[in-house]
């Protein structure tokens, strides 16, 4: 758990953003902040203390939307998209809309923006951004995929703060995407457009949900142009899952032959190949993204049952060994837990306690499973996101 804490330290957003800052201040002043994301009250708070006096709109979830100084900080649903989220959108079109071309923008983005800011399309609602967005949730998409779709459907993302303002723009991103295409993260306000409406409804078919769409969505896809080239921002890279990986290995942590990603169950299957001749001792560290398709509709997240597939996997792996799994937020999927811890005694607590782990997976209900023996991790949420982090140790 140490080095878990110190690669969730190493993405501090405030840390992040002050790094930036000085590389800024030699520009004209006329700033003004708009923050989206996890970690957007930290980072506002941050370069607040540069740009002191400068107008400031927060956009966050819930547990990172206490009131800020000099800031109005507004709660949006997460992970599904709400009608707070949308009164946000509409807010910040206004506020983006507001500033000139002798003015200056400083977007501060993070992980979680894309469900916080629903702005529909014309000829769409949010029920309709909601349907999709479960949709994808529940069907194993990855990140990239999701965010292709969402971008086709909103006019906020993919470049879409762009648009909406002539006053330059400098965007300090912390990246939850595994590889960092600022493209993806928080479906890139202040980046050009993954793909083509084309593109997306390609993803969706391959996905399996496209029949299951409303025809209003099929429609809007149907229709939508091409993306167009959206004007420059500076866009700068401060905080990633790899400089958290990082500060793991310096702190004593070996990287693992493998990375967080992909369906779980075959992640587990990887990640039980890349542990098998760990050294007694040294920490083998991971971090990533891994996707879980529904199946059941219990509680739990992608790290917990990572964990608890894991487990099973690992069922005949020799020795005395830990293996945890978390999300960098303090939070994996809809519960208040940030991921799951499991070791060579796991299968037989739950055997104890009557608890059969192949049902658990399918229903999904991780949490419940790992709560009844001690294995939840629970952290509160962290402020900052850059996706997951996980270690295994053998101990003798």
């Amino acid at each position: 758990m140490e080095l878990l804490q110190l690669g969730v330290r190493a993405a501090d957003p405030r840390a992040a953003v002050d790094r930036a800052m000085p590389g800024l201040m030699d520009e004209e002043a006329g700033w003004h902040i708009v923050a989206v994301g996890k970690a957007a009250r930290a980072m506002t708070q941050a370069a607040l203390a540069h740009l002191p006096g400068a107008p400031a709109l927060v956009i966050t979830n819930r547990g990172n939307d206490m009131p800020l100084a000099g800031a109005t900080v507004l709660r949006a649903g997460h992970p599904q998209p709400d009608q707070d989220g949308l009164s946000a959108a509409r807010q910040l079109e206004e506020f983006l809309s507001g500033i000139g071309p002798q003015g200056r923008v400083l977007a501060l983005i993070s992980g979680g923006g894309s469900a916080m800011l629903p702005a529909p399309v014309r000829g769409l609602e949010l029920a309709d951004l909601q349907a999709v967005n479960a949709a994808l949730l529940s069907s194993g998409a990855d990140i990239t995929q999701t965010n292709l779709v969402r971008q086709s459907l909103d006019r906020l993302k993919g470049g879409g703060w762009l648009r909406l303002t002539p006053a330059p723009v400098t965007a300090l991103i912390l990246s939850d995407v595994p590889g960092d295409d600022l493209r993806v993260v928080a479906s890139g306000p202040t980046v050009a457009p993954i793909g083509t409406p084309a593109m997306a409804q390609q993803a969706l078919r391959e996905l399996g949900i496209w029949d299951g769409l409303s025809v209003r969505v099929q429609d809007a896809l149907d229709r939508a142009d091409a993306p167009q080239d959206v004007p420059k921002a500076k866009n700068i890279l401060v905080g990633s899952n790899g400089i958290s990986l990082q500060t793991m290995l310096d702190a004593g942590g070996r990287q693992g032959a493998t990375a967080l990603t992909g369906d779980v169950e075959d992640c587990a299957k990887a990640l039980l190949g890349a542990v098998r001749d760990a050294p007694i001792g040294t920490p083998l560290v991971f971090g990533g993204e891994t996707t879980v398709r529904l199946t059941g509709k219990g509680m739990g997240g992608r790290n917990q049952e990572l964990a608890l597939r894991f487990a099973r996997q690992a069922r005949d792996l020799p020795g005395n060994w830990c293996f945890a799994a978390m999300g960098t937020d303090g939070r994996d999927g809809p519960g208040d837990a940030a991921g799951g811890i499991v070791g060579h005694r796991t299968l037989t607590a739950l055997r104890d306690d009557g608890i059969d782990l192949d049902d658990v997976l399918r229903r999904n209900d991780a949490t419940p499973a790992l709560r009844a023996v001690g294995g939840l991790i629970m952290t509160g949420p962290s402020g900052t996101n850059v996706a997951d982090l996980a270690v295994f140790v053998r101990y003798a």
